[in-house]
């Protein structure tokens, strides 16, 4: 079994892609347009350009997106990505970028289960959290 989560973007979804392909290394798959929909599944004019379908692929997960479908309204909500890091840097630099235009909720931060966490809303609504395991020395305990 293979888990990809699929989001849905209010017409910004080819935007949020191609952000994440610069945040994770990654890229874009697949991506297909309203446009490209037959004849017998009628598209108003300003949904043709809209992504219907994408695949996203990085080194460390994937996922497969749209911007939704005509005539529904897309909301954020009800949804957290959780990124989980061992190495510091790159947990800072992936939170810090998808901060970028964004809210952080809770910023990075030692947390008493032993990791930095922090949680945001990228610009895109979609929301993330992320925890970055810290070496044992760092969790120690004071005796």
């Amino acid at each position: 079994m293979v888990f990809e989560p699929y989001l849905f973007f209010a017409g910004t979804c080819e935007e949020a892609l191609t952000y994440y392909a610069k945040v994770f290394g990654g890229r874009i798959e697949q991506l297909h347009r309203f446009d490209q929909v037959p004849p017998e599944y009628p598209t108003p004019d300003d949904w043709k350009q809209k992504v219907m379908h994408a695949r996203f692929e990085s080194p460390a997960f994937k996922l497969m997106a749209s911007d939704g479908r005509p005539g529904t309204e897309q909301k954020a909500g009800n949804i957290s990505l959780s990124l989980g890091f061992d190495d510091a840097s790159e947990g800072e630099r992936v939170f810090n970028a998808l901060a970028e235009g964004g809210v952080i909720e809770m910023p990075l931060a030692d947390q008493f289960w032993g990791a930095r966490y922090g949680s945001l809303t990228d610009r895109f609504g979609i929301e993330w959290m992320v925890n970055i395991a810290l070496s044992p020395a760092t969790t120690a305990s004071p005796n």
